[in-house]
């Protein structure tokens, strides 16, 4: 199974890009998914009405047959976020009656910030293990957010593993000690157990967004304002190393036109599809002279889009699919030999120097490009050496390491 997550700057037409590209692959032959959860439900209103009752395809995510091989779904932000806080509560009424609170009820609970990127994440590995389909399409936040959305698995798993460390559970015989010192039941065990639970369901998203069959296809609407959020954005994704299969230049007005305004809008609207041509796959959607709506200009759009994901495979032209596996590593080259040195290659396609910065601290390395921070690890044999400089050609940037004496290995 494929997964496609449909993304780009905001108003760039990313809802009607998703749903054409589900349809196009529908009409391919594929068993397809569609998941949107923007509020308001603008999905609906371009598949139109729903062909049968919604089903629960599974525990929270829910979608009904909309065309031939199409489902399509929404993800309910707010559902979710009464769910996990209510089971939340009943797994700590032991410690919620200790101290005298009160529960909540889920019909008083409204949610909170951040609930619509924890609930789009969960859907994307409940839709991930869905054999009933052969792509799942879904309908991503504006790309800033969605850059956002896709390191949050791996960065809060750091984050457990920092705060919570397993090996810290080891000092369970003391708790008793602990508990009667103190006067009231120690939580550790709990905490514990929810940290466990937590990292497991975090580690499974991770797995879905770095899988082989996960893409992004990112959508904008050509400008100049397109083209900086474009480059900060693919610099973002980048940096967490989540694979852009192609890029859709949406509303392109007629280049053969006789009026000047749309000539010369249609002349912008090429540079910016020859300035982005060379780094990613292009697809072109026409403007239709009016907003999108209902299925007849739904299928109008996904005539364009079509054979997408059809020939499962993904590669230089673009199509979703398998792939030939994991996401690239960014790679160590030798250099001991010439200069001493081991370089560190990451890719950021793009990038200006003034994007960039990096700290070492300990064994990882911090690294921001533009308004995006990432915290890797480094390779066994980097931890031994010193950072003695770093350079940015060629769309890369290359990190150079040099051994450190009283750590490298000696030749006996």
């Amino acid at each position: 199974m494929s997964m496609l997550l449909i993304t780009g700057p905001g108003g760039a037409g990313r809802t009607t890009v998703a749903a054409a590209t589900a349809l196009a692959a529908a009409r391919g032959g594929q068993r397809v998914l569609v998941l949107s959860g923007d509020p308001g439900d603008p999905m609906a209103a371009l598949v139109g009405a729903p062909a049968g009752e919604p089903a629960e395809l599974a525990p929270g995510l829910r979608a009904a047959p909309v065309a031939p091989n199409l489902w399509a779904g929404r993800i309910d932000s707010g559902e979710e976020f009464r769910q996990e806080l209510v089971a939340l509560q009943e797994r700590g009424s032991a410690l919620l009656g200790m101290v005298g609170a009160r529960p909540l009820g889920a019909e008083e609970l409204t949610e909170l910030p951040g609930a619509e990127q924890f609930a789009l994440l969960r859907a994307l590995r409940r839709a991930a293990a869905l054999p009933a389909f052969d792509l799942v399409v879904v309908d991503m936040p504006p790309l800033h957010e969605a850059v956002a959305t896709l390191a949050l698995p791996a960065q809060l798993r750091r984050y457990l593993a920092r705060l919570l460390p397993r090996e810290r559970q080891a000092a369970r015989a003391l708790r008793p000690v602990l508990a009667q010192l103190a006067g009231v039941p120690m939580p550790a065990q709990w905490l514990y157990e929810a940290a466990a639970r937590w990292d497991e369901e975090l580690a499974a998203v991770q797995a879905v967004v770095e899988a082989a069959t996960t893409r992004v296809r990112l959508v904008a609407e050509p400008g100049p304002a397109a083209r900086a959020a474009l480059r900060t954005g693919a610099l973002g994704l980048a940096l967490h190393q989540v694979r852009i299969g192609d890029l859709v230049v949406n509303r392109l007005v007629p280049k053969d036109s006789a009026d000047p305004w749309l000539a010369s809008l249609a002349a912008q609207q090429r540079a910016f599809a020859d300035q982005w041509g060379p780094d990613v796959p292009l697809r072109e959607l026409a403007h239709l002279g009016r907003d999108p709506r209902g299925p007849a200009d739904l299928a109008e759009l996904a005539g364009s889009l079509e054979p997408a994901g059809s020939a499962g495979e993904t590669g230089e032209t673009g199509e979703t699919g398998a792939a030939d596996g994991p996401r690239p590593a960014w790679p160590v080259e030798d250099r001991l030999a010439d200069d001493g040195v081991l370089v560190w290659a990451v890719p950021l396609p793009r990038a200006e120097k003034r994007d960039l910065d990096l700290v070492r601290r300990g064994d990882e390395l911090l690294l921001t490009v533009g308004p995006y921070r990432r915290i890797v690890s480094l390779p066994g044999a980097l931890r031994r050496c010193t950072v003695s400089g770093a350079a940015l050609a060629d769309d890369e940037l290359r990190i150079r390491f040099t051994p450190d004496p009283d750590l490298w290995p000696r030749a006996r």
